[in-house]
């Protein structure tokens, strides 16, 4: 009996001891331990190869999704959309490719690269042409290019910008692209031909309705014919080698939602029906 009160004894000794300890835990210590509890979740980032033409609406995106996911940075890659579809099959590290031409986003899915059931045509986009808003030049008609007005043709790079392939297309329709051979400027994606524009180096070029509202330099002097080139359709994808699927799966819907849309609209874009 009386080694049963002993061990109760020195039991509950021990568990006193044990509570005494605890409480008299240093209080930086037991903060750090309350600081390791709610310290708030690790940011993901996420990487967004994308049309150069997107630039300013999805730097508006950003600000509006990440105001709402602070656990959320999104990092963009924008350039031409050809260049951005050899960077993926490259193995660049990317979640999501959206590009200005459906051509680039097939290509990729014929590559087992993006599934087709994780990619959709989210935004549509139309050709123009743009002279200095200074320029005096006139221009009716595409084939007014051929006249003395117009010295240089900013065109984007017909194989990797896909604004430059659609302008490729109209100008082949009216039987004008060799002839215009010896006055087109090639640039590297659409924004560098929206800069010759501006700064006078070529006195118009082929540029989306939506590049030419982002600029007071220039002015639209002809909407191209949308009979005459591919109809401009910008599809978003999730990469499949994407670490981060889920958030990448998040970002996309949002993408959908109306007040994205509604940001890529107050920049010129339209939404597919």
């Amino acid at each position: 009996m009386n080694q049963i009160v002993n061990r109760r004894y020195y039991i509950s000794l021990s568990i006193l001891a044990v509570i005494l300890f605890a409480g008299c835990a240093p209080k930086n210590e037991q903060s750090s331990m309350s600081n390791a509890q709610t310290q708030a979740p690790e940011k993901v980032e996420l990487t967004v190869s994308a049309a150069a033409s997107l630039t300013d609406a999805l730097r508006e995106v950003q600000t509006a999704y990440e105001s709402k996911n602070k656990q959320i940075k999104l990092n963009f890659n924008f350039g031409a959309s050809g260049v951005l579809q050899q960077q993926i099959e490259q193995g660049a590290p990317t979640d999501l490719f959206f590009s200005a031409a459906a051509k680039n986003m097939k290509t990729l899915i014929d590559k087992q690269l993006i599934d087709s059931s994780e990619q959709k045509n989210l935004l549509m986009n139309e050709l123009v042409i743009v002279v200095p808003s200074d320029s005096k030049a006139v221009l009716h008609q595409i084939n007014d290019l051929a006249g003395p007005d117009i010295k240089h043709l900013a065109v984007g790079e017909p194989q990797t910008v896909p604004a430059g392939s659609y302008a490729k297309e109209a100008l082949t329709n009216v039987k004008l692209w060799d002839p215009l051979q010896g006055k087109i400027v090639q640039g590297k994606d659409v924004r560098q031909v929206l800069t010759y524009v501006e700064s006078s180096n070529a006195e118009a070029g082929f540029v989306y309705k939506t590049d030419a509202l982002t600029s007071k330099k220039v002015k639209v002097a002809l909407s191209v014919d949308t009979q005459s080139y591919t109809p401009i359709a910008y599809p978003a994808g999730i990469v499949k080698a994407s670490k981060h699927k889920k958030e990448t799966s998040d970002f996309f819907t949002f993408l959908e939602s109306k007040e994205a849309q509604a940001i890529f609209m107050k920049y010129g874009f339209t939404i597919p029906k």
